[in-house]
């Protein structure tokens, strides 16, 4: 009976169930299997209790702010100021999509939605300024990872629920990490660009081009500055801030009239669905992770990995992983909701800094989205950019390394995501 969550599991993984379901199915399996009695009662509570938080409901703003200003066309002031400043470089348009994805990461705080956006603007760019149609998707689904570090980000709100850590130390905690995350994937730009000798997107700088583009692109790259600015200053909370993301969206789209309010029926109704799912998967997540901590699961793991060694660094690099290995056979949120409530007291135990802790197992999980085989970034690309899986998959390793040696870095250089929080707000 012991190993029936875990044959249930790997069963529903090979049948292609969606993970939602699994998450709920091997929660119910295992419930069953250490003989819980009243599980028909239990699992409805859970489902209910793991949504029922009102800081979630920040995750429809970001999702609705995505969708907002991808019709209204927001993002590409945002791009052609990029293009103006970095684009004389070899790579020029590669540098752009990173500088792009970090702006829309202050913006959105989703991943998907950054995915989405740079799919359907930069990979045509590229395409016919004679780049690799498979660099362009990876250089994007990279990218697109920083929407989840770079604040305002709905994982960290997820992480604060789970733990009691404060959204606002997260938020402020994940610009640096962010930023040098970006600059991590540049330097794949780079080496690639020079040796696929990739063209720029202008021959030489220019100013004055580059200072209309900024004038025109200002009130977009204004919108981040708001939103970031407002939750650390304490002006409003992560939930109010995609209100004001999607309040700001909605405005520049009317003055770029490109936005018109027929089109919010569809951007209402998509961002509908992606919320509920995201939703479904929290729900159904908070099924196995009420029973993996009333099986007493966290205290025994913390137990099994302390009588391995003691040693901080060396726990560290187990977590991390752990977190790798784990990311590239399960979806992120599936993933933050069960290993969250188990990796909290091992990083509690071990004198971690909590909010250091956190941004590390949200930077690795992160970096799964971006991961085959069941990385979510990878199959957004690949639908909206219409790119093979197979090349994706095996063009982004190079862009996963990067961001593993970026969290290596990070994970032993502490200072570098605490000290921000700590300055504006003290030490934990």
């Amino acid at each position: 009976m012991v190993f029936l969550p875990i044959i249930t599991f790997i069963v529903l993984v090979i049948v292609g169930c969606p993970f939602a379901f699994i998450m709920g199915l091997t929660g119910f399996a295992h419930l069953f299997s250490i003989g819980y009695d009243g599980i028909a009662n239990i699992l409805s509570q859970k489902m209910f209790y793991g949504i029922n938080t009102f800081s979630y409901t920040c995750i429809a703003f970001f999702v609705c702010a995505g969708q907002i200003m991808n019709k209204g066309g927001v993002t590409q002031s945002i791009v052609d100021v990029a293009q103006e400043f970095i684009g004389f470089k070899k790579g020029g348009l590669a540098y752009a999509v990173i500088i792009v994805g970090m702006v829309l990461a202050a913006i959105l705080g989703s991943s998907n939605a950054v995915a989405v956006i740079l799919c359907s603007i930069m990979v045509p760019a590229m395409v016919s300024s004679g780049y690799d149609k498979e660099f362009a998707g990876c250089t994007i689904a990279s990218s697109a990872i920083l929407g989840v570090i770079i604040p305002p980000s709905i994982d960290f709100v997820i992480y604060s629920v789970l733990t009691g850590i404060s959204v606002k130390r997260m938020f402020v905690a994940g610009i640096v990490p962010g930023i040098f995350l970006g600059l991590c994937f540049m330097a794949v730009v780079y080496f690639t660009a020079k040796k696929r000798n990739y063209p720029k997107y202008r021959e030489h700088f220019s100013g004055k081009d580059a200072v209309r583009a900024l004038i025109k692109g200002l009130p977009a790259l204004c919108v981040p500055i708001i939103i970031v600015g407002g939750v650390m200053g304490g002006l409003f909370t992560a939930t109010e801030s995609g209100a004001v993301a999607c309040l700001a969206a909605t405005i520049l789209g009317f003055i770029n009239k490109k936005l018109k309010i027929k089109d919010f029926v569809e951007i209402f109704a998509s961002s509908g669905i992606v919320t509920a799912g995201i939703m479904l998967i929290i729900s159904m997540g908070n099924i196995l992770a009420w029973s993996l901590a009333y099986d007493n699961v966290p205290t025994r793991l913390v137990e099994g990995i302390l009588s391995i060694t003691t040693n901080g660094n060396l726990v560290m690099l187990l977590i991390i992983l752990l977190l790798f290995a784990v990311g590239c056979v399960m979806e992120a949120f599936a993933a933050q909701l069960i290993l969250i409530p188990v990796l909290a007291p091992l990083g509690e135990a071990m004198g971690y800094d909590p909010v250091h802790f956190g941004i590390i197992i949200i930077i690795m999980l992160t970096i799964a989205l971006a991961t085959p085989p069941v990385g979510m970034l990878l199959f957004t690309t690949s639908k909206v950019a219409d790119i093979e899986l197979s090349k994706l998959n095996k063009g982004i390793w190079k862009f996963v390394l990067a961001g593993l040696i970026g969290t290596l870095i990070l994970a032993y250089t502490p200072i570098l995501t605490t000290f921000l929080p700590n300055l504006l707000y003290g030490s934990v």
